[in-house]
């Protein structure tokens, strides 16, 4: 007894002693990991399913079979809804004997009224699998849709990120949504994120729970070559800065706090081992093929491969999460005056979101290359510039002359001025982007008002 009396003592030490660290430690992982530390030590990879294929949209209907779909939901906008595209989708729905109804009344850069409206249809039917075909505004308001006809009772603005929202976890389960992208930009497709304007506040916001991420994203190269040029300019520019900003965001071990139960761990959660891979290949796909599929629609190599990187950096950014541009971004769409896009048949004046990214990249990459330069020349390279002889402290001025180089070669607007702002409108922009911590927070650099101020006012002119 003596011995095993022995033993107990020593187990019982041990345990005292153990080491803390999560590699480690299995008390770290039953709710103590929070009660001692201030910042996360864990990072979740969440990704819809996705299916790629020149033609893969004919087997949607099969697809629905398979789920036991009686009632489908098919959102789409306007333009679409007369295209290929939402076709395609139709007839493998009638081949395969599903009944559906089509909504397509969805707002291209959605607001909160336009949410609103698509919620109301879907929560007059009893819809039991849902089916988005188009760019990120449509599957994203079909996200909200579904989100909230399963949640009937909810106020809109539960779910809705905080601080403009409640930003309350999605504990119900949704209904299955399968994603049809259109465009080579937003990733929707894969992740968990539906933005929109909120219209009080001339401001983008967005509901953000892996809840809502689409069941399966159908990625058929084809339906991208019926972008004009603008929209395919457009959406290569959310890919571009979604690689760079999850590729530069600030590491998940940095940041707070440390969520006291895995479900408030947020979608957007900071660079990470594996987003990093997903943002590292897609620049290298920018970087190939963006320009090609810009100029040549028929360039189905390039828009397949622009496709491609458009769900590759969904996967990283969808995960790590994207920082200063995107957050800059909505105010600069919110706030739009008079500014109509090329190639985009609305009827309201608008910045597209790729745009409206991209437009403030050189000053924000600039802004924060002294927290992480090797990474930020790391990008350069992989866009084109000749590294081997730059410094480190150079980092932030050559990424951002490449964007401008870049940019310049797209012949994109030559910044803020350009689409209708002056350096009055800054406290309006800064105002806006305040509310956007989800994203802002995950910058590498800490920043102020006064920072971005600077940052919005060096966007006003790019060359």
């Amino acid at each position: 007894m003596a011995g095993r009396d022995r033993v107990v003592h020593l187990l019982r030490q041990l345990e005292r002693a153990a080491c803390r660290c999560p590699a480690h430690s299995t008390s770290f992982h039953q709710g103590a990991a929070c009660t001692v530390r201030k910042t996360d030590y864990a990072f979740e990879m969440a990704s819809s399913n996705i299916r790629y294929g020149e033609g893969v949209t004919r087997e949607i209907g099969m697809d629905l079979q398979n789920l036991g779909a009686r009632w489908v939901c098919v959102m789409t906008d306007r333009n679409l809804s007369r295209l290929p595209p939402v076709k395609s989708v139709l007839d493998s729905l009638v081949t395969h004997g599903v009944n559906y109804q089509v909504y397509d009344n969805v707002r291209v850069e959605p607001t909160d009224s336009s949410f609103k409206d698509a919620i109301a249809f879907a929560k007059k039917e009893s819809f039991d699998v849902f089916v988005a075909v188009g760019g990120g505004s449509v599957i994203d308001t079909c996200k909200a849709a579904n989100l909230y006809a399963c949640h009937p009772e909810a106020d809109f603005l539960d779910f809705v990120n905080a601080p403009i929202g409640k930003g309350k976890p999605v504990t119900g389960v949704l209904k299955p949504l399968i994603a049809v992208p259109t465009t080579a930009g937003t990733g929707s497709e894969t992740t968990g994120v539906a933005i929109f304007d909120f219209e009080a506040l001339k401001a983008k916001t967005g509901i953000a729970s892996r809840a809502i991420k689409p069941t399966l994203g159908l990625v058929d190269p084809l339906h991208t070559l019926h972008m004009p040029e603008r929209v395919a300019a457009n959406s290569g520019f959310d890919v571009l800065c979604h690689a760079l900003e999850s590729y530069t965001a600030l590491p998940y071990t940095l940041r707070s706090p440390c969520p006291p139960n895995p479900i408030t761990r947020p979608a957007y959660q900071g660079s990470n081992p594996i987003s990093d891979v997903w943002a590292r290949h897609a620049l290298h796909v920018v970087a190939k093929y963006m320009k090609r599929s810009v100029r040549d629609p028929e360039d189905v190599e390039a828009r397949s491969s622009m496709h491609l990187a458009s769900v590759f950096a969904g996967i990283g950014f969808g995960n790590a999460g994207v920082h200063l541009c995107h957050g800059m971004s909505y105010p600069i769409a919110g706030n739009v005056k008079t500014h109509m896009a090329k190639d985009y048949n609305v009827d309201h004046p608008m910045v597209p979101h790729g745009l409206s990214v991209v437009l403030t990249s050189p000053a924000v990459f600039n802004f924060t290359a002294p927290m992480c330069p090797e990474r930020h020349l790391e990008a350069a390279s992989i866009l084109g510039a000749d590294v081997s002889r730059v410094k480190r402290e150079d980092a932030g001025p050559l990424l951002a002359d490449t964007l401008r180089g870049f940019l310049y070669d797209l012949e994109v607007e030559d910044g803020l001025g350009a689409v209708g702002y002056t350096t009055e409108d800054v406290p309006d922009l800064v105002k806006g982007t305040v509310p956007q911590e989800r994203v802002t927070k995950l910058s590498p650099r800490e920043h102020t008002e006064e920072d971005l101020t600077r940052l919005f006012e060096a966007s006003m002119k790019l060359y």
